[in-house]
């Protein structure tokens, strides 16, 4: 079976971000505009088969994105969310942080509760992809003045 984010070749050409250990991109499938994957480059399914360089790699990649977040999108706040094997919703079997960026009068979650961040409440749209490589655009430009 192909995965999705080593395969594909438009997820490679949306990438915001990256090192040799890890990347950044918007899903296609957003809860909010803005709303983006941090991966690693290794192919592995869960957050514990990550390495210790692979997560130091992610967080520090986590923090770089979520400033270029506030400056692109004026997040004021954030969600961080990863399903961890397909018992937990997993369905690419790639880990993958996702990171949303919040303001007021954002739709969606607008408070915590699990049952209902985990769970979709409505069907979302798939983003066409010149929405997408704009919105990895409006990231990198982010990127740039950090």
């Amino acid at each position: 079976m192909k995965c999705a984010f080593c395969d594909i070749p438009e997820i490679k050409a949306r990438e915001i971000a990256g090192d040799e250990l890890v990347w950044a991109f918007p899903t296609n499938i957003p809860i909010v505009s803005g709303h983006t994957l941090i991966s690693p480059r290794r192919c592995v399914a869960t957050y514990g088969e990550l390495t210790d360089e692979e997560r130091r790699a992610l967080e520090d990649m986590r923090l770089s994105v979520t400033a270029a977040l506030r400056k692109a999108f004026g997040a004021q706040g954030f969600n961080f969310a990863w399903n961890d094997g397909s018992s937990a919703g997993q369905t690419v079997p790639h880990f993958h942080l996702h990171v949303l960026p919040r303001k007021p009068g954002d739709t969606g979650v607008l408070k915590y509760e699990p049952r209902k961040f985990v769970y979709r409440s409505r069907e979302r749209g798939i983003t066409p992809e010149e929405e997408l490589i704009e919105v990895a655009k409006m990231i990198r430009e982010g990127l740039k003045s950090n």
